[in-house]
């Protein structure tokens, strides 16, 4: 089935930036979105960003103004672009896929997830 592998997480001070990628394999077939994710210790995972095929997003409300997802259909490859990283950021980071026409930040809407990518910022 789809793979989804994150990469790009790592230590960053307060302000930073950061790219996460997500390299997937596989072709699910029909019309799918894309998503990101993130979950602190102690907290329940919650939708950061996701994408439809045709490009249509939505964001969380913490992140406006400073993430952006986007994609790569080429290369099988989805991306979230972090601007201005506060400490709140901190927490694992996972991509997801999910079939379906518009975007969406609920998780259980998700079929496929990464492993993860640990993100953590610094004050």
């Amino acid at each position: 089935q789809l793979q989804l592998v994150e990469s790009g997480g790592g230590s960053v001070q307060a302000g930073g930036s950061l790219r996460l990628s997500c390299a997937a394999s596989g072709h699910p077939g029909g019309n799918i979105f894309m998503g990101w994710f993130r979950q602190a210790p102690g907290e329940e995972r919650e939708g950061v960003a996701s994408i439809r095929s045709l490009g249509s997003t939505q964001y969380a409300d913490s992140v406006k103004g400073r993430f952006t997802i986007s994609k790569d259909i080429d290369k099988n490859t989805m991306y979230l672009q972090m601007n201005g990283l506060k400490p709140e950021d901190t927490a694992m980071y996972y991509c997801a896929v999910g079939y379906g026409l518009l975007p969406t930040l609920v998780r259980s809407d998700y079929r496929f997830w990464g492993q993860g990518t640990q993100v953590t910022v610094s004050s």
